[in-house]
């Protein structure tokens, strides 16, 4: 991205179509990896809980140290916060009283900490608003396209976890305590997006707030229709298991995280509209200044 006589890499990816496509699938594969680790694999709430927040603080690093937007390592980070978002989100609100019959503990160290739904997507709720606040008093931008710097970023990460953890107890009040069940949650969720998008068409909405929104309502959409997937005909779902389920949707989530990478290189292939606006921005090429500013961003 350029302006104002300034080249800057772009770290983040364009909200596109395949961009929503992209974090449905990956918020998904969080929800049926989160419950495999944690329930199928019966490593417990805690134990995954750190396992997968590790594994976010590690893809987050190779993110942030990144000089330019990587599909890849973008959307491994996105799908580590969905997946740590789950167990956090499990881990939050549910005890014993939520393991299957016949089941007196699930992996090493506390079951849960029993907060329940309501109670745990109020803290998380008022976390979500303590970060936009910060946020709001640095100065940044919220627009994920106009993000340049590492406390930008930095916040924008810290928003995308909380977000992804909210979702979650949001999707499992919705398809466990609501009454809705997987499907009406999953339907909830779809019309509330829709009406979203034609929000997007009012002028007096601005963007940054629909955007901001829907990243959030994507990860309840996720988690509901990954309880779709997995969960026992009896509950209302297909039954389709989390191994069998989250194998399908790593390979459709890789496949497009292939696309991306693939069109990402020819539009920094030299000649092309996108190289030109993402490196040149201009007729001129860029001043030492604006080298040195740009590092420093960077």
């Amino acid at each position: 991205m350029a302006g104002a006589g300034r080249v800057v890499m772009k770290k983040l990816p364009e909200v596109t179509l395949a961009f929503w496509v992209m974090k449905i699938a990956a918020t998904t594969l969080g929800e049926t990896a989160g419950d495999l680790f944690a329930q199928t694999l019966k490593l417990g709430y805690f134990l995954t809980t750190m396992a997968l927040f590790a594994v976010f603080v590690v893809t987050l690093v190779v993110q942030l140290r990144s000089r330019r937007y990587n599909p890849f390592f973008y959307w491994t980070v996105i799908l580590s916060t969905s997946m740590a978002g789950t167990t956090m989100s499990d881990f939050m609100n549910r005890d014993t009283s939520y393991l299957a019959a016949g089941t007196d503990a699930l992996g090493w160290g506390p079951q849960g900490l029993g907060l329940g739904y309501p109670v745990g997507a109020a803290i998380l709720v008022s976390l979500l608003i303590v970060i936009f606040v910060v946020w709001r008093v640095s100065g940044l931008t919220f627009a994920i396209t106009d993000i340049d710097t590492f406390r930008g970023e930095a916040l924008f990460w810290a928003a995308i976890l909380v977000s992804n953890t909210l979702g979650t107890s949001v999707g499992d009040f919705l398809s466990d305590s609501s009454g809705l069940g997987y499907a009406g949650g999953a339907l909830l969720v779809t019309a509330v997006l829709a009406v979203l998008l034609g929000l997007k068409y009012v002028p007096a909405v601005p963007n940054v707030v629909l955007f901001w929104l829907a990243f959030v309502l994507t990860r309840p959409l996720g988690a509901t229709a990954g309880d779709l997937l997995t969960k026992p005909v009896a509950k209302g779902g297909l039954d389709l298991g989390t191994l069998g389920s989250s194998v399908v949707l790593l390979t459709v989530l890789f496949a497009l995280m292939v696309f991306a990478q693939v069109r990402e290189r020819r539009r920094n292939l030299p000649g092309h509209d996108g190289y030109n606006r993402a490196t040149v921005g201009s007729s001129e090429a860029p001043s030492p200044i604006d080298s040195m500013e740009q590092n420093r961003h960077l």
